[in-house]
């Protein structure tokens, strides 16, 4: 079939298996360009692999450190009829990558929260690898499931204590207008809390290490944005800021829990980027597209492949990790930047339907945002017919 995007809203429907897999190669490409430190990881877990920061994260530990990798994910594969999802291809392309590297790398695809994929984790790490040295979480999901009640949490996109109405990129009809958004209940904040923040993290590092899978010194990271005044009323200060609070307090415990093997886990803060999950922040849209008219200008703006590649460098295997006030790695001192927020800050209060082009790098937004499933790739013949069915190889 020849494949082109469907957009609906802010997500878009399909993938492109060709277009996914030169992203992919892309991002290889970077890293192997990069000059790695030899004090890496040798044995990776990546918790949510398949997309965005945890794609990433495989990606630098692969072919930044020789790393070998177990990725877990839930995506959908291909049909005849119907494209996978991006995160379906991208892993087909990594794990092809990683086969003619002759890099070990393995794949699960099934809910990451439910104990049944943490014992297969935890079974194919002891055949396989050893013991792992570096964990990656890297989930990110409407909804959850608790894996001892079965209880279904989900969470949610609103402020705490009082309704917001902001400006807005609407990216469906490409104006600027306003979105109000209700504040959130109790129930709702918590069912954020139980789905987005640390509980899972922390069951994670705990079987593991019962099972007796975690290294002498492992380290662990989590991810999270912590944003600045422009984004906190729907992000840092609302349901997922107090989402990410509880990323911290997972960091302590597990901390506690690893203290007699030497653990470390740290939160990192990342600048914002373009992701699927951030497609469909209310604010976000205008927001990035005003940081990457500032900060490519600046010749500061970061992907996700290069900030990852950099926090392996400069935070989680360095001797003077760059950390924040709450003990968090901090990748995101160049978005944060006073004047950064400030030129951002005002393109905000600007910026009107006629000037988006002009003020803000919307374009630019675009094309990451339709890169995310393979479309828009250069080099990639989005005439040609192609078989949308695509196996991942090493998948359990």
């Amino acid at each position: 079939m020849v494949i082109k995007p469907k957009i609906r809203g802010f997500i878009c429907t399909n993938a492109h298996p060709a277009g996914c897999e030169a992203h992919v190669n892309e991002q290889i490409s970077y890293v192997k360009a990069q000059v790695s430190s030899d004090n890496g990881p040798k044995n990776v877990l990546v918790i949510g692999a398949s997309t965005g920061y945890g794609l990433a994260s495989r990606i630098t530990s692969t072919f930044g450190h020789g790393a070998s990798t177990l990725g877990i994910f839930f995506e959908k594969p291909p049909t005849e009829r119907k494209t996978g999802s991006a995160g379906w291809y991208n892993t087909a392309a990594f794990q092809k990558a990683a086969d003619e590297a002759g890099v070990y790398s393995k794949n699960i695809n099934g809910d990451a929260f439910s104990h049944a994929i943490k014992a297969q984790t935890i079974e194919t790490i002891k055949a396989d690898m050893g013991k792992i040295d570096l964990v990656i979480y890297s989930l990110a999901s409407p909804r959850r499931t608790d894996p001892d009640t079965g209880e279904v949490y989900s969470s949610t996109l609103k402020p705490i204590g009082q309704s917001v109405t902001t400006k807005n990129l609407n990216t469906s009809k490409r104006i600027i207008d306003s979105v109000s958004v209700e504040a959130a209940n109790d129930e709702e904040i918590q069912g954020t809390i139980d789905v987005m923040g640390g509980a899972d993290w922390e069951l994670w590092l705990n079987a593991l290490k019962d099972a007796d899978v975690l290294a002498q010194g492992v380290k662990t990271v989590a991810y999270t944005y912590i944003g600045k005044e422009l984004t906190w009323p729907i992000y840092g200060k609302a349901t997922i800021g107090k989402a990410k609070e509880d990323l911290d307090r997972a960091a302590a415990a597990i901390n506690m829990a690893t203290a007699g093997i030497n653990g470390q886990a740290r939160v990192t803060s990342l600048n914002a980027v373009v992701t699927q999950a951030s497609s469909a922040i209310p604010i976000m849209p205008l927001y990035i597209s005003a940081m990457f008219k500032v900060m490519k200008a600046d010749g500061t703006y970061e992907g996700c492949i290069e900030q990852i590649a950099n926090l392996f460098k400069e935070n989680i295997f360095s001797d003077s990790p760059r950390l924040d006030d709450q003990g968090r790695f901090r990748q995101n001192y160049k978005e944060l930047e006073d004047s950064v927020q400030q030129r951002v800050t005002d393109i905000w209060n600007t910026v009107e339907t006629e000037t988006i082009d002009d003020l803000t790098d919307y374009v630019g937004y675009h094309a990451e945002f339709l890169k995310l499933f393979g479309f828009g790739i250069d080099g990639v013949d989005y005439d040609a017919d192609l078989s949308p069915e695509v196996e991942i190889n090493n998948l359990s």
